[in-house]
């Protein structure tokens, strides 16, 4: 290439360069930062006679500049908001008189801002005296935790969704679900008192010296549980607690009006109504003269919102039946094949893998069935068999023995595997009349190998059946190198689970519900299906072995 081409190639890049600068110039114009910043405000209701507005807590503000595109407004109290035009109407929702610091923001081309600050006094007279009347009857109330209501505590999304915003979406505790273990029973011993004293209204949690945290918030308490724990707390001290209007998502859907009051209640010094989540403001969603329920966005988590549900009547747990005698039992410390006095086989493959598109063949051979050393062990094998890549073996005690209500405990070590699906479970001994789900199904305890140490306790009832199964869970180690003890406590009024007596679920019985007849005994491993899943291609075989199997009542 000759240097003259060079040359000219060289002045043509200069006056595209040049062009092009020159129409950066003409889109951005004056860079200059915006200036002659100013706000004026607007106290609205403000007089001679009340200088700092009429008690709505509302102040019009309007803010103006050279060179500017937009405003924003930062608010002392925590808010912000953007504001094209630069006017904006603010209601500060303290109560009482209280000075704010307001930051605007000026933005011009290119992003370019200057601030100013100024400060606003003004007066918030929100009034919710209906709500005070019903927390305290004038001068003084206790509250409780409603723990024998279903939803006592729950947790769902803080978001815009007005379809799920208002309820506790994600979880709900069964009733008195945190009784069942010394880490949270602490919670029901809550008393909560609000008190009126004068125009202030008061609040003390006396927490009985243990309050139930939040493992996101144990190290306020000197723990560090990974799960929630009830820690050693001081609550000792009167809280003052001012109302202000609400101002959450909820406030914001078309039905509001149904689905809050409309009322927060902001509680001074760290206050909280007995469930620790890191924050000390509550919504009142609803209130009557004995029934309260709140919801408060959780500390650091915004994406969530807690719901409490309260009662001026503390509520007493039913002690749980006493099954104290053993009616039938198997210890297994006869070698060779079960019992045939006590149990007998499911055999096959059943109609679609036994509904459940298992993918094994149930025999009763001892090779995938045997009693032998103490116990029960119950053998699923990577083998041909009946049409099936996979045997093993199905108990039951149907025609043998049956019983309406009593305490269940059977102590075992579940199988490995990817793919495996041990389950001990009762069916109602009239599903030949009432097929299932109308028979009804208790699993006391089911455990697929891709979730290993996840123990699943679920009821199956018209309404929810398959997948739809009222169920719970909880983690529990070792279950497949160490033996544990399932329990089924079954009587007319609930039907509740546990592993080494830590509760796993909870289910209220009545006379609705099929829990109320003769239910037989079931023990199996399935492989895969719509529970277990895929099953790993490097399985041989497992075993459930069991030690024993005893009825109380």
């Amino acid at each position: 290439m000759s240097k003259k081409i060079i040359k000219n190639i060289v002045l043509l890049f200069a006056i595209l360069l040049a062009i092009s600068c020159q129409k950066d110039d003409y889109a951005f114009g004056d860079l200059s930062a915006p200036s002659n910043v100013k706000v004026t405000t607007e106290i609205i209701g403000k007089t001679t006679a009340a200088p700092n507005g009429d008690g709505s807590g509302m102040v019009k503000l309007v803010a103006t500049a050279d060179n500017a595109i937009s405003y924003k407004y930062v608010f002392s109290d925590g808010s912000t908001t953007n504001s094209p035009s630069g006017v904006f109407t603010k209601r500060f929702t303290k109560t009482g008189v209280n000075k704010y610091t307001v930051t605007v923001i000026a933005t011009g081309k290119a992003g370019i801002a200057t601030s100013i600050i100024t400060e606003v006094e003004v007066r918030s007279d929100f009034k919710d005296d209906e709500a005070v009347e019903l927390l305290t009857d004038g001068t003084s109330k206790k509250w409780y935790w409603s723990a024998s209501e279903p939803g006592h505590l729950g947790v769902g999304q803080n978001d815009s969704d007005a379809t799920k915003n208002y309820f506790p979406n994600y979880y709900s505790a069964g009733a008195f679900e945190k009784a069942a273990s010394p880490a949270s029973s602490c919670l029901y011993d809550n008393v909560l008192t609000f008190s009126k004293e004068g125009d202030q209204l008061k609040f003390e949690l006396d927490n009985g010296g243990a309050t139930f945290f939040n493992a996101s918030f144990a190290s306020v308490a000197g723990g560090s549980s990974p799960d929630d724990a009830c820690l050693t707390y001081n609550t000792a001290g009167k809280k003052t607690v001012l109302l202000s209007p609400s101002e959450s998502f909820v406030m914001a859907n078309p039905d509001h009006a149904t689905q809050t009051r409309g009322t927060t209640m902001n509680f001074s010094d760290g206050g909280f109504m007995g469930y620790y989540i890191g924050q000390s403001s509550y919504e009142i969603l609803s209130i009557t003269a004995n029934r309260m329920v709140v919801r408060a966005v959780m500390g650091g988590n915004p994406g969530l919102a807690w719901y409490h549900i309260f009662t001026t009547t503390k509520p007493t747990q039913t002690p749980p039946a006493e099954y104290t005698k053993l009616v039938w039992s198997d210890e297994f410390n006869t070698d060779g094949a079960p019992d045939v006095t006590k149990w007998n086989y499911d055999l096959g493959r059943g109609d679609s893998g036994w509904g459940n598109n298992e993918e094994q063949n149930y025999t009763n051979s001892a090779t995938n069935v045997i009693v032998q050393g103490g116990n029960l062990k119950i053998t699923a094998k990577k083998e041909a068999s009946g049409g099936a890549n996979y045997s093993s073996a199905r108990l039951k005690t149907d025609g043998k023995f049956k019983f309406t209500y009593g305490k269940i405990e059977i102590k075992a070590k579940l199988p490995t595997g990817v793919g495996t699906w041990p389950a001990i479970w009762m069916l109602g001994s009239n599903y030949a009349t009432k097929p299932w789900p109308a028979c009804g199904e208790i699993d006391i305890m089911e455990h697929v190998g891709k979730n290993q140490n996840v123990i699943l306790s679920t009821l199956h009832y018209p309404g929810h059946s398959g997948g739809n199964g009222n169920t719970g869970s909880k983690t529990i180690p070792n279950v497949s190198t160490e033996f544990h003890v399932y329990k089924a406590v079954w009587s007319p009024a609930s039907v509740t689970t546990f592993v080494d007596d830590v509760q796993i679920h909870s289910v209220p019985n009545d006379g609705t519900l099929p829990f109320n007849s003769d239910f037989f005994l079931i023990l199996n491993v399935a492989m895969g299906g719509n529970l277990g899943g895929n099953i790993d291609a490097a399985f041989t075989q497992s075993s459930m072995e069991v030690d024993y199997v005893r009825v109380y009542q």
